[in-house]
């Protein structure tokens, strides 16, 4: 079953401030590569959704919490989703580093 991924208006920000520090670091190329790869870990949601744990944060929210894991250490970061029937709906893009998320 293939899903329908939307993002919501806090993950859109997230993905542009990601992409507004990478512009700033000059990453280059390899900048470019990885946001991309970003985007398309998103895009890969619409694939076996649940195939991604349930996120820490999970317990704090009275609706189902997952997360995908997306780079590689030191720059890992989670894309903290929900599906809700047919849809994922991705809620927030935060670096692995970062405090949990007790708001979403």
């Amino acid at each position: 079953m293939a899903f329908l991924v939307e993002t919501s208006a806090q993950a859109d920000e997230d993905a542009a401030s990601i992409l507004e520090w990478l512009v700033s670091r000059f990453a280059g190329d390899a900048g470019l590569r990885w946001f991309l790869g970003l985007e398309d870990a998103i895009a890969s949601l619409a694939n076996m959704p649940l195939r991604c744990p349930l996120a820490p944060e999970n317990t704090e929210f009275p609706f189902e919490v997952r997360h995908l894991l997306y780079g590689r250490t030191p720059h890992v970061y989670r894309i903290l989703f929900t599906i809700e029937g047919s849809t994922v709906y991705v809620l927030h893009i935060r670096h692995g580093r970062r405090a949990r998320r007790s708001e979403m």
